[in-house]
Order: C-alpha cells, then sequence, then structure tokens
C-alpha cells in the first residue's frame, strides 16, 4: 500500500480488525519513511463492478466514495456517529451487488440512499432529497417534508 502523506512504496500493518459489521477488514499501516505516518485502510469484497447510468443516459463505475460523499454532506452537523453511516453506506452498497445487475440506473440509488436517510435522521433526507430531486417549486419541497408524517397527529 502506497503511503498517502509521502508516496513510500513500502508501509507495514500495525493492527487488523473487522469493520462495518464484518463486511470489512480496517487495517492500521505505518509508513517505513523516516516520518513513520500512520494511516488507515479498509478492505472490502468486491462482487463486479457495477455501472450507474444517468439520468441523461451517460454511464460511469459506481463510486462508493462519492456516494459517501453526498451521505455525510446531506448528514453534516447532525448528531449521527460515523459507524452509523458507515455501516448504512456498506449496507446500501452490498444491496446493490445483491440486486445480481451490472447495471443500475441512478433514480435507483438516489430512493435507496432516501429510503435510508429517512429512517437514520429527517433533516439529512429533507437535506438529500432537495438536491437529489432538484425542486423548480415550493410545493415540492413541502410534498417531501409531508412524506415525513411528522406534521401529523397521532
Amino acid at each position: 500500500m502506497i503511503c498517502p502523506f509521502c508516496k513510500e512504496k513500502d508501509t507495514s500493518v500495525i493492527d487488523s480488525r473487522p469493520a462495518e459489521d464484518g463486511t470489512a477488514i480496517r487495517r492500521r499501516r505505518s509508513c517505513t519513511c523516516s516520518g513513520g505516518q500512520r494511516f488507515t485502510t479498509f478492505e472490502r469484497v468486491q462482487f463486479r463492478e457495477l455501472i450507474i447510468i444517468k439520468k441523461n443516459g451517460r454511464k460511469s463505475r459506481f463510486d462508493r466514495e462519492k456516494l459517501a460523499k453526498s451521505i455525510f454532506i446531506a448528514l453534516k452537523k447532525r448528531p449521527i456517529d460515523s459507524e452509523t453511516v458507515e455501516k448504512f453506506i456498506s449496507k446500501l452498497s452490498r444491496n446493490l451487488e445483491e440486486m445480481g445487475q451490472s447495471e443500475i440506473q441512478s433514480n435507483i440509488i438516489g430512493r435507496m440512499v432516501m429510503d435510508g436517510l429517512k429512517e437514520i435522521d429527517k433533516i439529512a433526507y429533507i437535506r438529500f432529497a432537495s438536491v437529489y430531486t432538484n425542486f423548480k417549486e415550493v410545493e415540492e419541497f413541502g410534498q417531501i417534508v409531508d412524506k415525513l408524517d411528522v406534521n401529523k397527529s397521532e
């Protein structure tokens, strides 16, 4: 593994342990250079390469890190611990792979993210939905809020 700090090719593993409910291995590494910088890597199983079909028809490789970034942006400054988020992202990635398709429409992924965020944090759900659905009118925003059932009495 190449050191992300000095680009040295010789790094050593200090510690390995299961992560994300056993679906990944977390490795703590140290660079053998004079700085001895430490960093963490994750090892995950990848069954097949997934291709995402965008709304405009373009295709691109599924990028777990891009997905994670958008989810973390939606959850910014929310009281959700990073372990919960990582488990959600891992579960989502596994669900996509278990669909058995090599090409998946982007709207399916967006819907899966929204459904998961609705359970984790309603504010993050609204944030993600506002970007994902690209609201044109205020009424559309109200419809998303109405789907949360937070304003309805028991």
